[in-house]
């Protein structure tokens, strides 16, 4: 399963990096046209994004044991969203041997 995991989240992070790259050439963040930036469902979508990074944060904040990583981690995963937890997760996947168990990632601190 750590290897799945793995090759899972490399591809978020090539796939994150990809399209976030190709949005950026096509048109920056700070001209999103007004009716997409006001737009109900874009708006219900930024809502659930960042309660969905804000969730991942607390188990991340749970993992690690001092404060300092933590708002770290923060900081870039509500700047980088996916491509920040890809990389804390490939960090957390790569430290653990290809024969740990889900719960060796999921429910050990670190430290």
């Amino acid at each position: 399963m750590i290897l799945f995991l793995r090759f899972a989240f490399v591809f978020v992070i090539i796939a994150m990096l990809c399209v976030t790259s190709w949005a950026s050439s096509v048109v920056a963040l700070w001209n999103t046209p007004r009716e997409v930036a006001t737009h109900p469902w874009f708006i219900a979508t930024l809502f659930d994004t960042y309660f969905a990074f804000l969730t991942f944060w607390l188990w991340l904040a749970w993992k690690e044991r001092t404060w300092l990583p933590c708002l770290v981690w923060l900081v870039a995963i509500l700047l980088l969203g996916n491509i920040a937890m890809a990389a804390y997760m490939l960090i957390q996947l790569f430290r653990l041997p290809r024969t740990a168990s889900l719960d060796q990632l999921l429910a050990r601190r670190n430290g």
